[in-house]
């Protein structure tokens, strides 16, 4: 049985209130249970309204109290969301007449007066009791939280997360939901008087099995796994001119970060979005300029600790690319026999030696539109702001401009692509006459190989393992991608080998 975890605070006021839940909406998850208690007017419907409104990115939605609807469904951007109110519940048996019986999967529960029910709730839950704090003001309430069972870990965090707000002087900066990625990082942005700031929430990444020679698959592709690499990679791009956001407040240990705000202004526009060509041109440059010269593989930390870059090696990049099978191919109804797979393996192997043995340089590792913010008032090269890159790795060069110029989220026209490619070609010609044009090209087609079939696998297993089916509404464009990149002549037995055996999607 595990303990519960509980602490208290102080509410003075409903902003007070608004940010204690939607600090709660940074940590949690699917299937999460919130429980709401306390007596009438004690807070409740408020409190669960600020966090509807929070996740919701929408000040003025309307969240009306479900006493008598009992259950009001959201489907809000990160997941859907159940409100209920269990006050005229006579017994835990009707709940299964309201659809919370079992609870709904893959959904958070926000459940006011769960006393009504609480053997029906489960054992893994956070509560929340609100009371009345007159000594404080007439609106002043007190809450105290309380984590069961597998929750007890989030009441720890977020107890952690909003001692780091009120020690980097932020505890009463106002909350605006930003949208997360795939991994298990979120955001906030942090608004004062003296302007706004990101907060990052960047748990330790869970190991996983160990199903790669013994290590789990982020340890093999060398994903991060705490925050320590974005503050030493952040650090290591500004000293070399580039601009990565300034690390205002850090703890390392828990994963908390308050950094420079960039704003919102993409690389693209429209709808569907298309890339803005003077953007991706000052980006292409950046690239350029980042891999003509010797970089590190080793960052100062904090004092007397250093960071050292992995190797993206043979490896790793093997590992990527086996995603397709592990998971594209089944999901097509094509998987790989023994034989097949060791054919795959055994063909990826040669040609990923190849790339191992080219020139090396930071590959930051997801260089495309949404991880890029255009900053305009800025001059030269640093009006490309990066946002993404605690999975940096020692690798090949090509990587980062496939990222770029393949965008998997965006169509990137053909003509455009190859006009960039010619503008970072020469680029490095002109800093270095030994670059080799035609074989940075055959790098290029090897890397947008190996990473759109890396991609092709990620987002079917984004759809079957975690539950994220938008993104299979982009494995369309990454085939494309990847048919482009095949037709080079260095590429053919990949062509050959992929008609026969890979359907597309």
């Amino acid at each position: 049985m595990i303990s519960p975890s509980t602490f208290q605070v102080a509410l003075p006021n409903e902003a007070a209130t608004a940010n204690l839940m939607t600090d709660l909406a940074l940590l949690i998850g699917p299937g999460d249970v919130i429980t709401l208690s306390g007596e009438l007017g004690a807070g409740k419907t408020a409190a669960a309204r600020a966090m509807i409104r929070y996740l919701a990115d929408d000040d003025a939605l309307e969240v009306p109290s479900p006493t008598f609807t009992l259950v009001q469904s959201y489907d809000l951007p990160s997941f859907a969301l159940v409100h209920a109110d269990l006050y005229r519940i006579g017994d835990p048996s009707e709940l299964d007449e309201i659809g919370l019986a079992p609870l709904p999967e893959a959904t958070v529960a926000l459940i006011e007066w769960p006393e009504r029910a609480q053997d029906a709730l489960g054992g893994d839950r956070i509560d929340i009791a609100f009371d009345h704090c007159p000594e404080l003001g007439p609106n002043a309430r007190s809450a105290a939280i309380a984590g069961y069972g597998r929750a007890a870990h989030l009441v720890e965090r977020l107890k952690a997360l909003r001692q780091f707000l009120a020690d980097a002087g932020f505890a009463d900066a106002r909350r605006r939901r930003m949208a997360g990625d795939a991994s298990i990082r979120s955001y906030a942005r942090l608004m004062r008087d003296d302007g706004a700031f990101i907060l990052m929430n960047s748990p330790k990444r869970p190991d996983g099995p160990a199903i790669y020679d013994g290590k789990s698959y982020s340890a093999a592709v060398h994903l991060a796994e705490d925050v320590k690499p974005f503050v030493a990679i952040a650090n290591g791009l500004r000293a070399h001119g580039f601009s990565a956001p300034a690390i205002h407040h850090a703890d390392l240990e828990a994963g908390f970060l308050i950094t420079e705000d960039f704003g919102s202004a993409a690389m693209v526009e429209g709808e569907p979005p298309q890339p803005i060509p003077e953007r991706y041109e000052a980006a292409t440059e950046l690239l350029a300029m980042l891999h003509r010269e010797p970089l590190p593989d080793r960052l100062p930390l904090v004092a007397d600790v250093d960071y050292v870059i992995p190797a993206f090696d043979t490896e790793a990049m093997l590992v990527e690319v086996g995603l397709m099978a592990e998971w594209y191919l089944p999901d097509r109804g094509a998987p790989l026999s023994e034989a097949l797979l060791t054919e795959f393996a055994g063909m990826w192997r040669d040609l990923l030696q190849t790339a191992w043995a080219t020139a090396k340089t930071w590959v930051l590792r997801d260089f495309h539109s949404p991880n890029l913010i255009w900053l305009g008032a800025r001059s030269g090269l640093a009006r490309v702001g990066i946002i993404d890159f605690q999975d940096a790795v020692i690798g090949p060069a090509a990587y980062d401009l496939v990222s770029l110029l393949q965008d998997a989220r965006i169509d990137v026209p053909e003509a455009l692509e190859l006009a960039l490619l010619t503008r970072y070609i020469k680029a490095r010609r002109e800093a270095c006459d030994a670059f080799d044009p035609a074989s940075f090209a055959a790098l290029y087609a090897l890397m947008s190989a190996q990473r759109n079939t890396r991609l092709l696998g990620t987002f079917a297993r984004l759809n079957r393992r975690d539950g994220k089916p938008q993104y299979l509404r982009h494995q369309p464009r990454i085939w494309t991608y990847l048919i482009r990149s095949l037709a080079h002549p260095a590429l053919s037995p990949v062509r050959a080998w992929y008609g026969a055996h890979v359907p597309p999607p």
